[in-house]
């Protein structure tokens, strides 16, 4: 049964479908061989409907909405200009920018398709300009949105949240100190990189202009210091920090800053509409084939068929980490998190690994993988944002996927990196 599933799985994803239509399609196929028919299959709904019940989940649309009215207002281009103000006249300053604009704006948004497309979008020409290869650029941008997975606000911290009850809270302090160490390792690259091909620096600003950038800025930074700032402090839950920044990002850019207008609205609701609609599909689907293939005990004969369960911790995580790698070329990082999730539950129950630290394990490999060829999602939003050829886009990623892969394995190796915060917040 499950060749089966797979088999029509792969097929239809190879016939162009998108990634919900394979993947209903193949529990439907499994329930039907299961079951005999389709007399049963209202408890097949029944578990899609339980999949996008948690009350977890609305943080997704809210988080969602807030970073798509700060991608189409001025949050975005205030916290570049405060980043080049302090850093743009260093060697590899301009790409130290980009990394540290496209961290900044992930905790803002918790995005990485909006943090592409607001940081990308006018950093670009200037890397470009300044003498950077086009590969680089690109590849910089992909790999530096990505830290937005682990920097909260992150979606994949609420599906996998949800998925294996472990707490959103603790994920999202969680991945703040693995987001930052990413962050380090991509401005050593980038200083390296400018000096090898001796890259020019951009004209250092003064403090004054410096005062200017960090007023201009100082509004968008208050959005991670209510998100973590009002979690940590007890102040309210994630799904209600999520609400806040809505409020907040609505009264930003339509009153304070005032480069929206009511008209906008339409627009802004009709995109996170969209947006959410694919993501609470994504997520019914998701759980609905989890719930085939665990009542087909599918999960235990893989587990059983490589060993896990004579593997000690280290040897789990390394699985977990290769598995998600992998899946998250191919598949859409959601579905991954929603199918693979609940395969490894046993083994990581029995291993006694922190759920806290897999989670930011799982999210790191979501994040590697969607910039990874064949078919990480991120690299077919550069190419529809920048009008890149695919091979272009894809040619300078191997050392930042190298550097992701080293991250992961000092988190495998150290995992206070990811432990520590949490600990001292929550214990």
């Amino acid at each position: 049964m499950a060749t089966i599933m797979m088999l029509i799985m792969i097929g239809l994803l190879l016939l162009g479908f998108p990634m919900m239509i394979p993947l209903i399609t193949g529990a439907v196929v499994g329930f039907v061989m299961m079951f005999d028919g389709f007399g049963q299959m209202g408890t097949f709904v029944q578990q899609m409907m339980g999949g996008i019940r948690p009350a977890s989940l609305i943080a997704v649309p809210m988080f969602i909405l807030a970073a798509d009215i700060m991608t189409r207002g001025q949050s975005a281009d205030r916290l570049i200009n405060m980043v080049m103000a302090f850093i743009g006249h260093v060697k590899g300053g301009l790409a130290i920018s980009t990394a540290t604009s496209c961290t900044l704006f992930g905790a803002v948004s918790g995005s990485t398709q909006a943090t592409v497309v607001a940081v990308g979008s006018p950093l670009r020409p200037k890397l470009l300009k300044a003498g950077y290869s086009d590969p680089f650029s690109l590849a910089l941008i992909i790999n530096s949105s990505d830290i937005a997975f682990l920097i909260p606000p992150s979606i994949g911290f609420i599906i996998y949240g949800v998925i294996s009850e472990t707490s959103i809270a603790e994920l999202f302090i969680a991945g703040i100190g693995p987001g930052l160490m990413i962050l380090i390792m991509f401005s050593i690259y980038c200083l390296i990189y400018a000096r090898v091909n001796n890259l020019p620096t951009e004209e250092k600003s003064t403090w004054s202009q410096r005062a200017v950038a960090m007023r201009e800025a100082l509004w968008p930074l208050f959005f991670p210091v209510i998100i973590v700032g009002g979690i940590y402090g007890g102040i309210f839950s994630p799904t209600e920090a999520a609400a806040v920044c809505v409020l907040y990002a609505f009264l930003l850019e339509f009153v304070v800053f005032r480069s929206l207008k009511l008209a906008d609205i339409y627009r802004i609701a009709k995109s996170t509409g969209l947006i959410t609609a694919v993501v609470f599909i994504l997520v019914a689907v998701g759980t609905g084939f989890s719930w085939i293939i665990s009542f087909a005990q599918i999960p235990q004969a893989i587990l059983d068929a490589v060993g896990i369960s004579d593997m000690g911790p280290i040897g789990v995580m390394i699985t977990i980490c290769i598995a998600f790698f992998i899946a998250c070329m191919f598949v859409d990082p959601i579905v991954v998190i929603l199918v693979l999730t609940p395969i490894f539950a046993p083994a990581i129950e029995a291993s006694g690994i922190d759920p806290v630290l897999v989670g930011v394990l799982i999210t790191l490999q979501v994040a590697i993988g969607s910039a990874t060829p064949p078919f990480g999602c991120d690299i077919f939003t550069a190419i529809a944002i920048f009008k890149r050829p695919y091979l272009e886009v894809i040619r300078g990623t191997p050392p930042f996927v190298i550097m992701l892969i080293a991250a992961a394995g000092l988190l495998i190796a150290f995992p206070q990196i990811a432990l520590f915060l949490r600990d001292l917040a929550f214990r």
